[in-house]
């Protein structure tokens, strides 16, 4: 049985203090010509980017590179090719370092038989660098943290697939890594299940003291959850987008339904310095100016004795641009990321 709450929370699951966290828009994560063949068959292709974001969504369709450029970032293929860096350290000359300050939590499940949640995190925990007595409080910690208080002690092969998902962020998360890899974190939940490992996932993007890569094929994952997404298509990067910048522009585009004088109401929106258009009689659209805020509209309003029927916000949807990204020619999108 789940506990309901957690009585661990994550700061004491996670590295905390400045030492650890990476500056708000600090690089963290770099590729230089990064390149994979996996049997003579090129897999990734020259990737180029600086990863800045609190929260990455790794995007793609099938066979893209998703899993494998993670499998190379934790070391387990060799780049053909270029460079990848984590925190600064090259992820095959200083592979053991890397290691230790990442968390991994696989798409299939990968338990061993016969042991109890407890004993299996507190294993993984070992094996990422933590003594024998720390890594079983850790444990412990990440087990009350992720919700599976009560089920610590039955063994992982009786757990229900959501149960089996919150036991692999458990064990990702034990040893307090500084970064956090999660290749499908919702796979096969129930939307409770999914809301619960979500709301997880956003508590530990929120503490600033560990950065997350989340690869999902579930845009709305991803949407809800992440800062930045770094887009593949067939082993290149096709675009890195900062969805702050995207929702903070969204909110300065609005379209409006107004009952009154529509004239008289566009000419207040001009001389307040905004982009007006009617795509028809009865809808109105603004891009507001840096300086012009909502409340300025609803003034404007009251002093012309206009109505605001309806005021909704432009919203670039995430499947809108990863649907551009698939459209475009990949050859010219190999930029970093800004």
């Amino acid at each position: 049985m789940t506990d309901t709450a957690s009585p661990v929370g994550v700061r004491d699951v996670l590295p905390g203090g400045s030492e650890s966290a990476p500056g708000a828009r600090e690089v963290w994560a770099e590729f230089e010509g990064l390149s994979l063949h996996l049997g003579g068959r090129p897999v990734l292709n020259d990737l180029n980017a600086a990863l800045r974001g609190r929260c990455i969504g790794l995007l793609g369709p099938n066979g893209a590179g998703k899993t494998t450029l993670l499998n190379t970032l934790l070391g387990f293929f060799k780049p053909s090719s270029g460079h990848a860096r984590i925190f600064g350290r090259d992820v095959v000359a200083e592979a053991s370092e890397v290691r230790r300050v990442v968390g991994y939590m696989p798409e299939r499940d990968s338990f061993v038989g016969g042991m109890t949640g407890v004993r299996f995190v507190r294993m993984m925990a070992e094996l990422s660098g933590l003594p024998r007595d720390d890594a079983l409080d850790r444990a412990h910690e990440a087990f009350f943290h992720v919700g599976l208080g009560e089920a610590r002690y039955r063994r992982v092969e009786t757990y229900s697939q959501g149960m089996k998902q919150l036991a692999k962020l458990a064990q990702a998360i034990a040893h307090g890594p500084r970064l956090l890899f999660l290749d499908e974190p919702t796979n096969g939940l129930d939307p409770p299940g999914r809301n619960r490992m979500l709301q997880l996932v956003r508590g530990i993007r929120d503490t600033g003291a560990t950065r997350l890569v989340v690869s999902s094929h579930l845009l709305r994952d991803v949407e809800e959850c992440c800062d930045e997404v770094l887009i593949l298509k067939d082993g290149r990067i096709s675009s890195v987008c900062d969805l702050e910048s995207e929702r903070r522009s969204n909110r300065k585009f609005l379209f409006l339904q107004v009952k009154g004088d529509q004239e008289r109401f566009v000419e207040g929106l001009v001389a307040l310095g905004c982009e007006v258009g009617m795509p028809n009689r009865r809808r109105l659209r603004a891009v507001l100016p840096a300086q012009v805020e909502i409340a300025d509209l609803y003034a404007l309003a009251a002093e012309l004795s206009v109505q605001i029927r309806q005021l909704d916000h432009k919203r670039d949807s995430l499947e809108d641009i990863f649907l551009r990204a698939m459209d475009e020619p990949v050859a010219a999108k190999q930029a970093n990321a800004s």
